[in-house]
């Protein structure tokens, strides 16, 4: 009996082992647009594009054995669910906004993104090759990090017309944006490499860490991320430091800190900056005219926004002003203005008030519903949890000054980090959930069997 079920465990063993072989083979070409999609972000945006249609081109001819009741009962878990509840509070901030249909449609744009997030936590959830697109994106932001080295000493090499030195492609906030999440993601990989005696691989990842720490302070880098660099410094220290191991990691940040500051002109002439600006905007100094002086004007032009941003969600707080109100609302604010007042927007600078603005509490109330249950989602251990902890964080952060979950470059970090990790996340879930579930059967079919050996015993010394 006991031989039986063995020998019925292997076959149901190998015959599961033969479906999950099938099912990776069948992913696999959705797996390389996953990873070619990822790797052109920091590159093109057209390109990113490109590959991203063609992830979902390649998906239709598997839409027949699609398993709609699981796919539905995995869009209705909260992690895909709040996305696509914000994107539905947008759709609905159509039909009381005062502005022209287009401008309405153009700002359910920025927040149609989201919907992907459902898809990637489908696929990375059937997919073992999760990790393939994390690894992609971090030797993609390798190649950026010793490119922007290049042209900083030769610019003739920029691969197009950037406004800031050493950024070959884009700007100088993306490419913060990439640098910090990389070179923070990679610490543990260096304490693992380390502990395993692997010197030669441990100190090749930190050099590169240290690659990008030194490229976003002598080089280039973006005000937002002086915010969102101590958060992620500070889940780093959380996740995956002790108390010893927490106070030399604050030693060397602050030795690391002061070396930076002495040494790099660059960093103390941007937040010196921050100084001359919060003047201008005190002096209420017209952009062009700050412009004609090179006068830096961006924190005078935060804090205009945010101030009027305030009156205008003040005037509707409970459903806001409407999808696509807020160039009309600073266009009208604007008459009879002079200095700053005069500046229109699309976006006021800040994630909390982009929202707030067109769709209320409400739309806040999910937008930090979206936020903090994605951050509970990634509260365990393992690569996918590390990840996407760090992207959940930095957009946080980066969006107190910034509307990086509308933004385009930003916006899509948030989404293919969530996506992939959430994804694989579930599946390490669903792994340990199955095999718990295995051993209590195997636990449940061993006790007819042991007590029928007792009573067989019995019965031979009777």
């Amino acid at each position: 009996m006991i031989q039986t079920t063995s020998i019925r465990q292997k076959a149901l063993r190998y015959s599961s082992d033969k479906w999950l072989v099938k099912s990776q083979d069948s992913l696999f070409y959705t797996d390389l647009f996953a990873v070619l999609t990822v790797a052109l972000l920091p590159w093109s945006t057209s390109g990113f594009y490109i590959s991203l249609g063609f992830w979902f081109l390649v998906q239709v001819p598997r839409l027949p054995s699609l398993d709609v009741g699981a796919f539905l009962h995995l869009i209705s878990r909260p992690i895909c669910l709040l996305p696509i509840i914000l994107f539905l509070v947008a759709v609905l901030g159509t039909l009381w906004a005062d502005v022209p249909w287009q401008a309405r449609i153009l700002g359910v744009k920025p927040v149609a993104k989201l919907l992907v997030i459902p898809f990637l936590v489908h696929h990375f959830h059937l997919s073992r090759r999760g990790h393939w697109v994390f690894i992609a994106f971090f030797v993609s932001c390798v190649l950026l990090m010793i490119l922007s080295w290049i042209v900083l000493f030769a610019p003739g090499l920029k691969l197009t017309a950037t406004a800031s030195e050493g950024v070959p492609v884009k700007n100088y906030i993306d490419q913060s944006q990439e640098f910090a999440l990389c070179m923070v993601g990679i610490w543990p990989c260096v304490s693992i490499l380390y502990r395993q005696r692997r010197y030669a691989t441990a100190t090749a990842v930190a050099v590169l860490a240290l690659g990008f720490f030194a490229n976003m302070a002598f080089v280039a880098s973006a005000r937002s991320a002086l915010v969102y660099l101590p958060a992620l410094l500070i889940v780093l220290t959380i996740k995956h430091c002790n108390g010893r191991q927490s106070a030399i990691l604050l030693l060397v940040i602050v030795l690391a800190a002061t070396m930076v500051w002495s040494t790099s002109s660059y960093l103390r002439t941007r937040v010196h900056d921050i100084l001359i600006e919060y003047q201008s905007y005190e002096q209420n100094i017209p952009v062009n005219k700050a412009r004609e002086r090179n006068i830096p004007f961006s924190t005078g032009l935060r804090l205009e926004y945010w101030q009027k941003s305030i009156r205008f969600f003040a005037n509707a707080p409970l459903l806001g002003n409407g999808t696509g109100s807020i160039e009309q609302l600073f266009q009208r604010d604007a008459v009879g203005k002079s200095g700053l007042g005069v500046e229109i927007t699309k976006n006021p600078h800040n994630q909390t008030l982009y929202v707030a603005v067109q769709w209320g509490v409400i739309g806040v109330a999910v937008l930090y519903a979206m936020w903090l249950y994605h951050l509970v989602s990634f509260r365990g251990h393992g690569t996918a949890s590390w990840v996407g902890l760090l992207v959940v964080v930095q957009n946080i952060a980066s969006s107190l000054t910034n509307s990086h979950l509308f933004d385009f470059h930003e916006g899509w970090m948030y989404v293919l980090g969530v996506g992939t990790a959430g994804g694989m996340s579930l599946a390490a879930k669903r792994r340990v959930e199955e095999l718990s579930a295995c051993a209590a059967d195997c636990k449940a079919a061993s006790r007819p069997s042991s007590k029928a050996s007792d009573r067989h015993q019995g019965g031979a010394l009777n």
